[in-house]
């Protein structure tokens, strides 16, 4: 009995399973308790990471806005957006801020991100509610006297291909910066400016040159290690850089803006009074109305006098003379006879019901002439001598036929001139109403004037086929409808204050731009080659586009000096273009704007491609188009101001050089900035 106690309690002894099991069952709950702590603290530092990254852009951003308003205001707010937009969300930010800091006498501004973070596993060791993540970033904001100079390639984009080279292409700018408020790249072949500058992205180099006094870049100089061909490392800045749209806040361009789609309204054109009278007939009968001024020999003279005609008509082979002083209406139509001269003195001529000079000499001297309803052809040679013309309907001109108009106003229902035909006027307002279509071997000029040009029914107001020329002299312009010419055409604006254009401007022949601004409810879009200036007119002997304002612009196709450009659309250039374009000196009220050549707010790409070339003087401003050139395009300045104010600017071929202008560089202070970086 006493033995089998024993060997009991022994067995009791010896066996531990039981407790094994309870150690581990009351060990259970700490274990838990501290993997759920541990993944919390995992918790917590990754959102550590996520709140610094935030904070970090907070500083830059909230310093930046706070150089441009210097209003302490704007950086709680700016902050705050910043650290949302990274996609924290219940933070609370602050930012102030701090001065003497890093040194005596400098500003920094500080960001604080604080985010509350849940425990989760660990309420199995009691730990209930939220800790605090907490996080700073300063940006210090220092002064440099000439930290780097303006620049004349400007990309506004904060992305990843903001401006970017590739293939052969070559950006050089050796006394401007290039420079971009995102990415640099350059996968091309060079990029070779006083300071390449990536403002709050990263600067890139592949197989290429870059040349530089300084390279700056908010994130990273990427480089391979065996490319040497870039600036040596004391001349790399590691900082954000803050940098300026020249032109957002310029008044004068900001109202330009404004009158795009103005343009004068066409005045009405109607047809004249002529009272009914009995038709006179001029042929060899020498019969009825007009036989008592017959003088034989196929010959009719009408003395001076007031005279109603129903209609006129001349039979071939004769000869008729209206004296000076007389006043003539015809009201079923004028019709010329073949071999015949008509000639008018200085009189005062009424016509409806058509006018058609056949294939014969029409010669009428100072004057009215007033042409009413009806199909009017002019034909052969026609002569007017001064005075006011109107003409209600589209007057068609043969081709080989010549008209000859002296100083008045001239006013059309619309042109239309056939191949070989010529129309030349004087001095005085020119309106067509209803377009002006000019085909083959075919020339209008037109002395100064102001000029008035509404829209065809295919919302043409010019259209010039090949070998078509339209020379117009100084005044004011409005075309209320498209502008299209094709190759071998010649077009020549005069000067005015403004140019008003609603619609596109699409020019494939030779353009002239007469001094001021070019108004443009459309695109511009220019694709000449071939036509060249200077030319002189046969029709009135003057020679254009030798010289403008007293630049040289023999050898181009397309010119214009002391101009500017602004656009609802875009400005392509495409073919063997040749461009000569400069922009004024000086800024005139309601005219030209200094410095700037052309401007346009489209947010639709534009296009510099195959083999144009462009010499361009001024600021090309597109905050919100994508530039390309590519192909054989270059963009050069001649050594004289241009600067590309882009969203992106992409060279994928062709070669781009430019230096700042001075609108930009008063924007820049000459190079004085202050330089905005991250600091412990």
């Amino acid at each position: 009995m006493r033995n089998a106690a024993r060997h009991g309690a022994a067995r009791l002894r010896d066996d531990r399973s039981g407790g094994v099991a309870l150690i581990a069952a009351l060990a259970l709950p700490v274990v838990i308790g501290a993997t759920g702590l541990a993944f919390d603290l995992n918790q917590g530092l990754q959102q550590r990471v996520a709140n610094q990254r935030a904070a970090d852009v907070a500083a830059l951003g909230a310093a930046m806005a706070f150089q441009d308003s210097s209003n302490a205001s704007v950086l709680q707010p700016t902050a705050a957006d910043i650290v949302t937009a990274n996609g924290i969300t219940g933070a609370t930010v602050n930012a102030v801020i701090v001065n003497d800091f890093p040194e005596s006498g400098d500003q920094a501004v500080r960001v604080t991100v604080t985010t509350e973070v849940p425990y989760s596993l660990a309420r199995v060791l009691g730990f209930t509610g939220t800790y605090d993540v907490g996080v700073q970033s300063t940006a210090s904001l220092t002064s440099e006297g000439s930290a780097f100079a303006a620049p004349c390639f400007l990309a506004l984009s904060d992305a990843s291909d903001a401006l970017k080279t590739t293939g052969g292409a070559t950006i050089d700018a050796p006394t401007c910066a290039i420079a971009a408020f995102g990415k640099v790249a350059n996968l091309g072949t060079r990029i070779n400016g006083h300071d390449i500058i990536s403002g709050g992205s990263d600067v890139e180099n592949n197989y290429g040159t870059l040349n530089a006094e300084s390279v700056r870049y908010a994130g990273d100089f990427i480089n391979p290690f065996w490319n040497s061909n870039v600036p040596s490392e004391d001349k790399w800045v590691n900082q954000a850089t803050v940098l300026l749209d020249p032109w957002a806040e310029n008044e004068e361009m900001l109202d330009a803006m404004d009158e795009i789609g103005d343009s004068s309204n066409i005045p009405p054109i109607s047809n004249p009074t002529t009272p009914s009278g009995s038709n006179w007939t001029f042929d060899w009968s020498h019969a009825g109305p007009v036989a008592a001024f017959w003088q034989g020999d196929g010959k009719y003279v009408v003395p001076a006098g007031n005279y109603t005609i129903g209609r006129l008509s001349v039979g071939g082979g004769i000869n008729v003379t209206f004296q000076s002083e007389s006043n003539i209406t015809i009201k079923n139509g004028l019709q010329n006879g073949g071999g015949s001269n008509l000639l008018f003195g200085d009189v005062n001529l009424y016509v409806n019901g058509g006018f058609d000079t056949a294939y014969n000499n029409v010669t009428i001297g100072k004057g009215a002439l007033w042409i009413g309803s009806g199909t009017n052809r002019f034909a052969g040679t026609t002569r007017k001598g001064d005075g006011t013309v109107i003409i209600n309907s589209i007057l068609s001109v043969e081709g080989g036929s010549k008209v000859y108009l002296g100083e008045g106003d001239h006013f059309f229902g619309g042109f239309n001139l056939g191949g070989g035909g010529n129309f030349t006027m004087g001095d005085g307002d020119f309106v067509a109403a209803n377009g002006v279509t000019i085909s083959g071997d075919t020339e209008l000029s037109m002395g100064d004037g102001n000029v008035i040009i509404g829209p065809s029914s295919s919302n043409y107001a010019i259209n010039l086929g090949g070998g078509a020329r339209f020379f117009m002299g100084d005044g004011t312009f409005s075309a209320k409808g498209n502008i299209n010419t094709v190759g071998g055409s010649r077009l020549v604006f005069g000067k005015t204050a403004n140019h008003y254009i609603d619609g596109n401007l699409v020019v494939a022949g030779s353009v002239i731009f007469g001094r001021g601004r070019y108004t443009i409810d459309g695109n511009f879009v220019n694709g000449t080659g071939g036509t060249q200036w200077p030319y002189t007119s046969w029709m009135n002997g003057v020679t254009y586009g030798n010289t403008l304002e007293g630049v040289n612009v023999a050898g181009y196709d397309q010119a214009g000096v002391g101009v500017t450009f602004v656009l609802d659309g875009t400005v392509n250039l495409a073919g063997g273009a040749k461009s000569k374009l400069i922009a004024p000196t000086t800024s005139t009220s309601g005219a030209e704007i200094s410095d700037l050549l052309i401007a346009s707010l489209t947010s639709a790409d534009t296009n510099w491609a195959a083999g144009s070339g462009n010499n361009f003087a001024g600021s090309v401003y597109l905050p919100n188009s994508k530039v390309t050139m590519s192909g054989g395009n270059t963009t050069l300045s001649a050594g004289q101001c241009f600067t590309l104010v882009a969203s992106k600017i992409w060279a994928t071929g062709g070669a781009a050089a430019g230096t700042a202008c001075p609108t930009v560089e008063g924007v820049y202070a000459g190079g004085e900035s202050t330089s905005i970086r991250l600091v412990l």
